[in-house]
């Protein structure tokens, strides 16, 4: 642990630890838009410029490292600069809202009071469409912080992403221009998790009646569509009460807010209206009809009962899934073993 001054008073943080980091916990908010705790220091959108004792001119804290006896101001001049550069990149912000997703940039201007003195002529990045169904891009709300680009990289490890052209006319493409699907890239939607201002974004969200991301309420659950165990949040339209979306928080064990492409975009199947939302009990006409679970579980039992009696323990056998938890196929195997009395439990996950 080392100390230093934070805004004149005397604080500890451990050596090494990102100034933005440190000064959090101390309760010293220092805006960013191109940091991500999940990637390399960057220091490019020098939102966080802060001032250093010693240093000739202002350093963004999210590539700064905590030192023994450094001196920061938070509060000094650097305020104006933050204005103005949040004003510079509204100038050419021409989309704040696309797809419905919250916009860091407008929520930054909001709370420094800054405004767009104009809007740049040649603002208007060139668009593009693609042929995948779950990602849009709209380059007139992307500010080119390279968050994406960078965790298609540094987390990913793939080269699904890259920029393309100088200037205004600068924008975020798939590799060589091809479509997300001829890439890399898994449609994991990382790189949509990470956008600060919405511009990679659910092609599917703005067609909610709530419209807006922050309007979803959220009910954290587990995936179930393999043994991981990634926690993940259920978006659900209030109006509707119908899943919108699926979003992980950065704090989640296990997957630290990654998903795969099926955890964060495959859960209309909730929906399906031939999806079984009740036990179905086949009656003395030979067809199925609605029950309870207590009447299901019991007929279930007295079947498998009935069997055991016969035939013995070892002619039933069981099938898990590879779309329970860890812990219910536990609990399922342990009903094979010590109540069936049976080693014929299987997982469909290995055929």
């Amino acid at each position: 642990m080392v100390e230093f001054t934070l805004d004149g008073a005397r604080v500890s943080a451990p050596e090494g630890e990102l100034l933005v980091h440190a000064a959090a916990r101390h309760g010293t908010f220092i805006p960013t838009l191109c940091h991500d705790e999940k990637l390399d220091p960057y220091g490019g959108c020098r939102m966080c410029l802060v001032d250093l004792e010693g240093a000739p001119r202002p350093v963004p804290a999210c590539a700064q490292r905590v030192r023994e006896g450094m001196v920061v101001s938070t509060n000094g001049e650097t305020g104006a600069l933050r204005r103005t550069l949040t004003e510079m990149l509204l100038a050419e912000h021409l989309s704040p809202n696309p797809g419905g997703r919250p916009n860091e940039l407008t929520d930054l201007a909001e709370e420094l009071g800054a405004q767009a003195p104009f809007l740049l002529p040649d603002a208007a990045r060139e668009p593009y469409e693609d042929r995948n169904r779950l990602m849009g891009y709209d380059p007139g709300a992307c500010i080119l912080c390279n968050r994406c680009v960078r965790y298609t990289q540094e987390v990913m490890q793939c080269s699904a992403l890259v920029f393309e052209g100088r200037g205004a006319e600068a924008r975020v493409v798939p590799t060589h221009g091809h479509s997300w699907l001829d890439t890399e890239c898994e449609l994991c939607g990382g790189c949509l998790s990470v956008c600060p201002t919405g511009a990679i974004h659910e092609q599917f969200l703005g067609g909610s009646p709530a419209g807006h991301e922050r309007a979803l309420r959220k009910t954290k659950t587990t995936c179930t569509f393999c043994g991981v165990g990634c926690q993940i949040d259920l978006n659900v339209d209030p109006e509707t009460k119908r899943i919108v979306k699926v979003t992980s928080d950065p704090s989640y064990v296990s997957n630290e807010g990654n998903l795969c492409v099926k955890g964060r975009f495959a859960f209309n199947f909730v929906h399906h209206p031939d999806r079984l939302t009740r036990p179905l009990v086949r009656g003395d006409d030979g067809k199925l009809h609605p029950a309870s679970w207590d009447e299901a579980l019991s007929l279930a039992a007295a079947g498998m009962n009935g069997v055991k009696e016969r035939h013995g323990a070892q002619s039933i056998g069981l099938l898990a899934s590879a779309r329970l938890t860890n812990e219910e196929n536990y609990l399922l195997q342990k009903l094979a073993r010590g109540v069936i009395g049976t080693n014929s439990i299987h997982s469909c996950e290995a055929t």
